[in-house]
């Protein structure tokens, strides 16, 4: 089902998932953003301004020689004006068009920011391309790239596009004053930026010097104050919005309402750190990239109160310190985490150049600051944020029991990793749907697994792809046929009410797990997506054979007999050869041929599907934006009760 998520059917289902206390929130909001149209308030005068939060001495001499090469090769480019964002080739940021979305050609209309319709891709662009610029998280990079070199150049383009940026974004117009997620991440931003900067001689004139820079930071940090996001809505964008307004709020401390903004900010941050992460430390949204977003905030607010001397609450530190084993356990052989749920490639402080890896970099970072446990695994990648971020986080003995051994099943989020020799991991999901009424971020995976090989994806987890103006893809991305668990009768397990709504959650629950013994590990789940019907999953690694034994089973009233789709789906690095009912598989790593051989359920006639469009059926998305054709085997066939469906996963060698 397509859903417009601008239509009036849209909105009353997204009412339909408030609460009494939201929907007086949302009113009340409404109302402000009415009296706000013909009432904008100047910006107090400041006087005497003062930047005070800068590295320590010393800090960028810590920064690793080939971190440094990776940043400074990235802002060369930059400086020439190339840039990539989701998949979309870019040669113009030396002298930006923000307004301008290169994958339409369209540009977003002018007037009051509320009134932009930017759901609309056919009235505005494609939101994220004309947005993600606007982060200003490629102007952190030029603002390392003169802290590390002193090279003035780079420090004047920053400021020219800073400049640039606050002449055509005026206070509450126009397509950037929309969203409080792209405030507050770009507030953090400029608090890096001035930071970076501190020894170039025009940064007190382009900051603390500048009526116009001081204006946007002001009205930045009271429209954030004046739009939180709530209720259903309060996941990933809450945190920014805080973490953005806090950092800000110690930083550019000038305003009569910088107490009352920080106070504020550090209230909402500690309450909806926890109450976005589970107590394993797994982000409640069960979207991988949001948990590496959010701890990458939740990190960087801390420098800030900790350059600024604002106490912290202990329990923020633990949330980041159980986030960080956390993030430690589930990852693979190449340090990659499970791809869960939605992703859009979202960071929360960008300071390296490409080819800088991302998890490596936090479990680096949760190294500097809270210590490497015994069963971590090693780290041998390095980058710049690192030690920028530890030069300010004060040490601190955490006041918890951190675990002894690596965690394989995280019971509050339903997440089980099962291990075998020759570096296979395999993800089981028998977790909540979603976080939340709307659940925003959620696929509908119920049971699904995900199996990589010395961490190449051999089952794969297809990815996102895209969010806004592409529904037959958003839906396929996010559907139960793209993933690799059943279908029953051609639906969903969970039902959407539009590209960020689900109506109606599956509810699932782990039923068996043992990974204790090294010689076969164990899961079982099951969920009641399936009307009449429950679907059950077992799964079970066997070391010595390297056999990964998946069972279906759909229990419940059959008649009249349910059509089945069984999903498989390959990595993009795997050949396949199908034939009949057992397929062979084949990639290379590291120059060495791999192969493993999947023997498919009999009672189902097997086809394999690669890049078909009509509908969308064998495709990942590496990144947001990003797609490449992939092989899907899809089973069909019928639960009759009789007996269940048996997959055998056997890796050779």
């Amino acid at each position: 089902m397509t859903v417009n998520s601008g239509s009036p059917g849209w909105y009353l289902r997204r009412l339909s998932r408030m609460g009494p206390r939201e929907v007086g929130g949302r009113v009340g909001d409404a109302v402000r953003r009415r009296r706000w149209r013909s009432a904008r308030p100047d910006c107090p005068s400041v006087t005497g301004a003062r930047f005070t939060a800068v590295l320590p001495a010393g800090t960028i001499a810590a920064v690793p020689p080939d971190a440094a090469k990776r940043l400074i090769a990235e802002a060369d480019r930059l400086m020439y004006g190339h840039a990539e964002f989701f998949g979309v080739v870019r040669d113009d940021l030396d002298d930006p068009d923000w307004w301008y979305d290169p994958k339409t050609g369209r540009r977003a209309p002018w007037g009051y920011a509320f009134d932009v319709p930017y759901r609309n891709e056919d009235a505005v662009g494609d939101i994220k391309q004309i947005w993600e610029p606007s982060r200003h998280q490629y102007l952190t990079v030029l603002a390392a790239a003169y802290a590390i070199t002193g090279d003035e150049r780079y420090a004047q383009r920053v400021a020219e596009h800073l400049r640039s940026w606050w002449a055509a974004n005026p206070p509450l117009r126009g397509v950037h004053w929309i969203s409080g997620i792209e405030l507050g991440i770009r507030l953090l931003s400029w608090v890096w930026i001035r930071r970076l900067l501190d020894g170039w001689p025009g940064a007190a004139g382009l900051f603390e010097g500048n009526p116009v820079a001081v204006s946007q930071i002001w009205h930045h940090q009271r429209w954030l104050a004046a739009f939180p996001s709530r209720g259903s809505s309060a996941n990933n964008h809450v945190i920014a919005e805080a973490a953005g307004q806090f950092a800000a709020a110690c930083a550019f401390g000038w305003f009569p309402s910088s107490g009352r903004w920080r106070a504020d900010a550090l209230r909402s941050l500690e309450r909806h750190l926890r109450g976005n992460t589970f107590g394993s430390g797994l982000n409640r949204e069960l979207a991988t990239e949001y948990h590496g977003l959010v701890l990458e905030l939740g990190l960087a607010a801390v420098a800030e109160a900790d350059a600024a001397g604002v106490p912290v609450p202990d329990s923020i530190r633990l949330v980041l310190l159980r986030m960080t084993d956390a993030l430690a356990a589930v990852v693979d052989s190449r340090l990659r985490p499970p791809r869960q749920g939605d992703a859009d490639d979202g960071h929360g402080l960008v300071l390296d150049g490409a080819g800088t890896e991302r998890w490596g970099s936090l479990l680096a970072t949760g190294d500097a600051v809270f210590g490497r446990l015994g069963w971590w695994p090693e780290v041998t990648g390095t980058d710049v944020r690192t030690p920028l971020l530890a030069a300010l986080i004060k040490p601190t003995e955490p006041a918890v029991t951190r675990p002894a051994s690596r965690p394989a099943h995280f019971a509050d989020a339903g997440m089980t990793i099962l291990r075998g020799p020759g570096e296979i991991w395999c993800r089981c999901d028998g977790g909540p749907h979603g976080f939340l009424s709307i659940a925003a971020h959620a696929h509908a995976d119920a049971l699904s697994v995900e199996v990589r090989h010395d961490g190449v994806d051999v089952l794969a987890d297809p990815g996102t792809y895209c969010y806004h103006g592409q529904p037959a893809w958003r839906q396929y991305f996010r559907s139960t046929l793209g993933h690799n668990t059943l279908q029953l009768d051609g639906g969903d397990q969970s039902v959407s009410g539009g590209p960020f709504l689900w109506t109606r959650h599956a509810r699932s629950r782990v039923l068996a797990v043992d990974t204790s013994h090294e010689g076969v590990a164990r899961w079982c789940a099951e969920h009641d997506g399936y009307q009449r019907s429950v679907h059950r999953r077992r799964v079970e690694l066997t070391a010595a054979s390297q056999e990964l034994r998946v069972v279906d089973e759909v229990r419940g009233r059959h008649s009249p007999r349910r059509d089945v789709r069984l999903a498989f789906h390959l990595g993009p690095a795997i050949a396949v050869d199908l034939a009949g009912n057992r397929a062979v598989l084949t990639w290379t790593r590291d120059g060495e041929d791999r192969s493993a051989v999947l023997d498919l359920p009999e009672r189902l006639s097997w086809q394999a599907h690669r890049g078909e469009t009509d509908p969308p059926l064998g495709w990942y998305s590496a990144g947001f934006g990003r797609k490449e054709p992939a092989t899907t085997l899809v089973g069909t066939g019928f639960a009759d009760g009789a007996e269940g469906f048996t997959t055998v996963l056997r890796f050779r060698g």
